[in-house]
């Protein structure tokens, strides 16, 4: 059962996540795997709103996906696009990247191999992984201009999405845990992170919210 003050603290976390970007045509589109489809189709509605001449999608697996997405994440991604309408033609599949540097690092290689010219990344993730997103791709690939964007959901809308709240929890502790930890180990660079956010992050790491933290 999760308490009123974890649901209280875990909105603040989502709030925060989100950088509130207003969506413009960019170079292109980069899809960031996950185990969220959802993330395909925000990609997939930039791209049909003329955002984005082409989409890059990109993802391995992980323990979270390797079930539900046993082809990859970025290849599912492809076809969910494929079923809506995308022309094969205007995707790039990047389908090795294991975490968010990666999915940076090798996008960004993937794109240059391919010849195309990137000035401005629209970069689509879940909600909660706005921040960090933005904030590795600055550090990772700092000649190009990131806007970010997500599934436009509320918070419990999105857990509804998901069935799972503690899972959609644990994940944005993490979330957090990384963007306070990840500037000094040179992987990001650093946010202002409000106190009350701190707080929020350190009573649901108290509440047992912990499972997707790092060491």
């Amino acid at each position: 059962m999760i308490s009123e003050q974890s649901w209280v603290d875990a909105q603040l976390l989502w709030d925060y996540h989100q950088m509130h970007h207003e969506p413009r045509p960019c170079s292109v589109a980069i899809g960031l795997g996950s185990h969220d489809l959802g993330v395909a189709d925000a990609t997939v509605d930039l791209y049909k709103r003329g955002m984005v001449p082409l989409i890059v999608f990109t993802g391995a697996t992980s323990p979270t996906t390797r079930e539900r997405m046993p082809r990859g994440e970025a290849v599912h991604y492809r076809e969910r696009a494929l079923e809506l309408g995308v022309p094969s033609a205007a995707m790039l599949v990047e389908p090795n990247a294991r975490n968010t540097g990666q999915n940076i690092s090798f996008s960004k290689a993937l794109l240059e191999e391919a010849e195309v010219d990137v000035s401005s990344v629209l970069l689509v993730c879940k909600p909660y992984e706005e921040r960090r997103a933005y904030a590795t791709a600055l550090k990772l690939w700092p000649a190009v201009a990131v806007v970010c964007a997500s599934p436009s959901l509320t918070f419990s809308d999105y857990v509804n999405s998901i069935g799972d709240a503690g899972t959609v929890i644990d994940m944005m502790v993490g979330a957090t845990q990384r963007l306070l930890i990840y500037p000094a180990r040179g992987f990001i660079i650093p946010q202002s992170t409000p106190d009350g956010v701190r707080t929020a992050f350190e009573r649901l790491c108290l509440a047992g919210f912990t499972s997707r933290l790092v060491g």
